[in-house]
């Protein structure tokens, strides 16, 4: 008897070596260590870092009150799964945290914060002449798509998250797209097998399938320029380098060698780096004299559109939290670029979990406590 227990582990190992599913089941969820399971694409430091400025005293709150009790903010962060927290008002760093061993140069994955990065690298491109507009058919670049009826979805509808395909966003289904997308490792092919559940333009339903399309989009662009970089290089020339990255990162790609980037996720890097992002849009795309992202695209990106289906809570990839010009970039188990323009405020958190705790509603009750810091 005992060999036909031994037989079930033998499979699932082997599954484990050689397939989607027996790789969900080898890894069974995501977590913070996620960088470290799949090749990547380096995203190196920039040659000239920008180094934010620490206030010479920390200010802002002590303490959070929670069931009716005043809990150091330093207890209350680590308690609720925090590995990293910044608080950044006008380009100084106010409040900075690290727990379960974290520092400031510690990679971590953005997961799906990595959607909002996408987004920017579609405001570049049709800056750089590598798209025409977000009207845009997407099958002008992806021809493939024609033969599954996608003649009449445009890249809005894609950074929209309303262009209808039929994507199961579900993590915890070994069996499901999301699963596949994570853990394959044909990532071109799946994404040329999508099929469309809805007429383009008429439902917001969030999907990493969209996010995933126009990384391909944007690889697609850039050949038919005769441009040879990948995303990742592309990412790195236009906006990582000119940010002033610190530290070495990386974006992971689905398989070594000739691999396409996880669009829908997956730029590994610390906590500081990911808060360039949200000061690069809190400066309106304008970074250090140079405008990196059109202005434009970023006010377009972050204000609420309710017309052909789409969400008051999500534009363009980013989230919405209030309706009063807040936004956020998100990734599953609550890693978040907040940005608070009215406050001139970036506060980043990273974690192994979202802790029970709603970010965005904890960061706009934290906002004001440092808006009337100098």
């Amino acid at each position: 008897m005992r060999s036909f227990r031994i037989l079930p582990i033998a499979l699932l190992l082997l599954l484990a070596s050689g397939c989607t599913v027996g790789r969900f089941v080898k890894w069974n969820f995501a977590d913070r260590r996620d960088y470290r399971k799949f090749p990547t694409r380096p995203l190196p430091a920039s040659p000239q870092p920008f180094h934010y400025p620490v206030a010479a005293q920390e200010l802002g709150p002590r303490n959070v009150t929670e069931n009716g009790k005043d809990v150091p903010l330093d207890t209350w962060l680590a308690d609720h799964k925090t590995v990293a927290f910044l608080v950044i008002r006008r380009d100084t760093i106010l409040y900075e945290r690290y727990f379960k061993g974290y520092d400031t140069t510690q990679v971590h994955p953005s997961f799906s914060m990595a959607k909002s990065v996408v987004s920017m690298l579609i405001g570049t491109a049709i800056a750089d002449g590598l798209i025409r507009d977000v009207q845009q058919p997407i099958t002008d670049f992806i021809p493939e798509l024609k033969a599954n009826g996608f003649d009449a979805v445009t890249i809005e509808h894609v950074l929209q998250m309303t262009s209808g395909i039929d994507f199961k966003e579900s993590y915890v289904n070994p069996f499901g797209t999301v699963a596949k997308f994570y853990y394959g490792r044909q990532l071109t092919k799946y994404t040329l097998d999508l099929k469309l559940k809805n007429p383009p333009g008429t439902k917001w339903e969030y999907v990493s399938g969209d996010t995933q399309l126009l990384g391909l989009l944007l690889e697609r662009a850039l050949r038919a320029k005769g441009d040879p970089r990948t995303l990742t290089q592309y990412l790195s020339d236009r906006i990582w380098t000119p940010l002033g990255m610190e530290h070495p990162s990386s974006w992971s790609i689905d398989h070594k060698g000739d691999g396409i980037e996880k669009a829908f996720c997956c730029i590994n890097a610390p906590a500081r780096d990911f808060a360039k992002l949200g000061s690069l849009y809190l400066k309106k795309g304008l970074w250090r004299g140079q405008q990196l992202v059109p202005e434009a695209w970023v006010e377009t990106s972050t204000k609420a559109v309710t017309t052909n289906g789409g969400a008051s809570f999500y534009r363009y990839q980013w989230w919405l939290p209030s309706g009063e010009g807040d936004f956020n970039a998100e990734g599953i188990l609550g890693q978040f670029i907040y940005v608070d323009p009215a406050r001139e405020l970036v506060i980043v958190r990273l974690g192994g979990a979202y802790g029970n705790v709603g970010w965005p509603q904890f960061f706009r009750t934290l906002a004001p406590l440092y808006s009337t810091v100098p």
